[in-house]
């Protein structure tokens, strides 16, 4: 790129979330609201501006990587299991669920179809759940009008769904190897159609907030462009790649759970701008699908009825020597997880690909050109959690 020798360019460190506060270079703060995931942790950005635009960018993440693929070496894998949902909070089931498909499939067992249909249930109900934590702050930046809104109801009751499914509100520990630690109530599917019959409501409510008002331009169209062919080489999944045209989802494409009997409910959304507006459009309708999906796991439980949920296994697991690998269509984009074992009850080796820390490798390309004001509404547009992106 090409500059005018009488452009000064100038440094500027963007702190985003709660430990920002707290850290000695930051010269700009950045709140994306209370409920917003990146309020925890930190996320600092290192910008070059040429008249307040961003030309450049280093972004950093702070503070909660966890070293957890060096835990997994010297924990079981009822252990690994437990402690994989913990590096995107608000995914915490699809993220336990990913190490649990790679240890069943070298084990070779086949889970009972109970339990697969219940854990694509409960997989929907949390992708539901994590688009909307990303759509209300940008929605209702005030704390006291988002508690107010049709679609903060709804999340809350997908959060009490995913607790009385699994016994946990934000670590839901009930995805083991062979299925799940124990089956869901018996009122469960009927709440959960309930609560899904909702969610179009609250998503209609949220596209009237997302919109611009009538006449004024949309400050988010042609901001923080992703082409499709940067989102393949950056190697970016989920809602954000598909907003730029990537047409992949594996809940389609390499079909596990119950979605192969659910493909006729999926729909698949991308768009081709590959702006902030066609990634909150593509949220918006993923939210609606998502519901459907759910409603439709809800019948097939139904009509499955009552059943084993997991497969008898001893209570500390031995693998079989081998590597095996496991991706998912978690909420936030592909989880993978290489998993190599020597035979022990530990991994020899455990590899987590998760979605934001791909993703977040496209925010220097989607910040330049953004001016330090659109960057709260790039940074909403591309859904990250940081303890996701640091692991």
């Amino acid at each position: 790129m090409s500059h005018d020798s009488d452009v000064t360019t100038r440094e500027v460190v963007v702190g985003v979330g709660s430990a920002a506060r707290m850290a000695d270079d930051i010269d700009v703060l950045l709140d994306l609201g209370p409920h917003h995931p990146t309020s925890h942790g930190m996320l600092s950005l290192r910008l070059s501006l040429e008249h307040d635009r961003v030309v450049d960018a280093d972004v950093h993440a702070h503070h909660l990587h966890r070293g957890a693929e060096k835990l997994f070496e010297v924990r079981d894998y009822r252990q690994a299991t437990l402690l994989a949902n913990r590096h995107d909070w608000l995914s915490a089931f699809a993220n336990e669920l990913g190490v649990a498909l790679a240890a069943e499939r070298l084990l070779g067992i086949a889970v009972p179809r109970r339990a697969t249909i219940a854990r694509t249930a409960v997989v929907e109900t949390t992708r539901v759940a994590h688009h909307l934590a990303f759509l209300i702050p940008a929605g209702w930046p005030r704390r006291a009008d988002a508690e107010r809104s049709a679609a903060a109801a709804v999340r809350e009751a997908c959060q009490q769904l995913l607790e009385s499914a699994t016994g946990g509100r934000l670590h839901t520990m009930t995805a083991k190897i062979g299925g799940l630690r124990q089956d869901v109530p018996a009122s469960w599917t009927d709440e959960l159609r309930g609560v899904m019959l909702a969610v179009p409501g609250a998503i209609d409510e949220l596209r009237s907030r997302l919109q611009p008002m009538p006449g004024a331009p949309d400050p988010a169209v042609g901001l923080g462009r992703l082409d499709r062919a940067a989102a393949q080489a950056l190697g970016v999944s989920g809602p954000v790649a598909r907003a730029s045209g990537v047409d992949l989802d594996l809940r389609r494409d390499d079909p596990s759970l119950a979605y192969p009997e659910l493909a006729d409910a999926l729909r698949v959304v991308t768009r081709t701008t590959g702006d902030a507006r066609a990634r909150i459009d593509v949220l918006l309708d993923e939210t609606v699908n998502a519901a459907e999906l759910a409603i439709a796991a809800a019948a097939l439980l139904d009509a499955a009825g009552p059943g084993p949920v997991n497969v008898p296994l001893p209570k500390v697991v031995r693998l079989p020597e081998g590597t095996t690998h496991a991706w998912i269509e978690a909420p936030g984009g592909i989880n993978g997880y290489l998993l190599v074992s020597r035979g022990g009850t530990t991994p020899w080796r455990l590899a987590l690909r998760p979605a934001s820390f791909a993703n977040c490798s496209a925010l220097p390309h989607v910040l330049r050109g953004a001016s330090l004001e659109e960057i709260p509404m790039v940074l909403q547009s591309m859904q990250l959690v940081i303890g996701d992106v640091a692991k």
